[in-house]
C-alpha cells in the first residue's frame, strides 16, 4: 500500500498520508492542524470564492483554524463552532445526530442559545476543510436551519469522493477516494 498520497491545494504540494478505511477502501488524510501555510492559503482562496456572508460555522474540529483564518483575513470578529459534547457555559442546547466517513461511530453536533442568536435571520457561511458523505455538513445544515440562519454557502478545501458531482459545494480540490493500495479509484 502506498504511504502517501500526493496533493496540490492552493498552489501548495502536499504529500497526505493514507489510511486504510475497510479492506476494499483506503483514503488519503488532510489535516489541516499545525500546517499553518496551508490554511492561509486555502482560507484566502475559499474567500475569493465565497458568496457574500454575515457570519461563518463549522463543525468542530478539523475546520476550526481554517474558519478562524477565514474570520481574520475577511475582518469578521465571530465564527461559530459546532461542537461535538455540550459545554458547561453552553445554554439552552440545539443537538443533531451525524456519521462522518473519518469517524467510527456516531457523533453530535450542538450550538447554543447564544450561538443560534448569532445565526437568527443572518446570511450564515458553512465551511468545512473535506466534504466527503456530507453527513457533517446535512448536521450543520440542521443546526443553521434550527437556529433560523439563511445558508448562503457551503464550503469546503476538498470535496472527497462522490462530493466532486455536488452542485451545491464549492470547494478548491478534488480528492478521490483509494483503493485498498492507495490508488484512486
Amino acid at each position: 500500500m502506498k504511504d502517501y498520497y500526493p496533493i496540490k491545494i492552493a498552489g501548495l504540494e502536499r504529500d497526505l498520508p493514507v489510511c486504510r478505511i475497510n479492506e476494499n477502501q483506503s483514503m488519503a488524510a488532510f489535516i489541516l492542524f499545525g500546517d499553518v501555510e496551508m490554511t492561509v492559503a486555502a482560507a484566502s482562496q475559499l474567500l475569493k470564492l465565497a458568496p457574500p456572508y454575515d457570519i461563518i460555522i463549522t463543525a468542530e474540529a478539523k475546520g476550526i483554524p481554517l474558519v478562524h483564518e477565514m474570520a481574520r483575513q475577511s475582518g469578521h470578529s465571530t465564527y461559530i463552532v459546532a461542537r461535538k459534547v455540550a459545554k458547561v457555559y453552553m445554554q439552552d442546547v440545539f443537538y443533531v445526530e451525524l456519521q462522518s466517513i473519518s469517524t467510527e461511530k456516531k457523533q453530535t453536533l450542538c450550538i447554543d442559545s447564544t450561538e443560534a442568536e448569532c445565526m437568527r435571520k443572518k446570511n450564515v457561511l458553512i465551511v468545512d476543510d473535506v466534504i466527503s458523505t456530507g453527513g457533517s455538513l446535512q448536521a450543520v445544515e440542521k443546526l443553521v436551519r434550527s437556529a433560523g440562519g439563511n445558508i448562503v454557502g457551503k464550503m469546503a478545501v476538498l470535496a472527497e469522493g462522490e462530493a466532486k458531482s455536488r452542485d451545491d459545494i464549492i470547494y478548491l480540490e478534488y480528492l478521490p477516494l483509494l483503493d485498498s493500495e492507495g490508488n484512486p479509484i
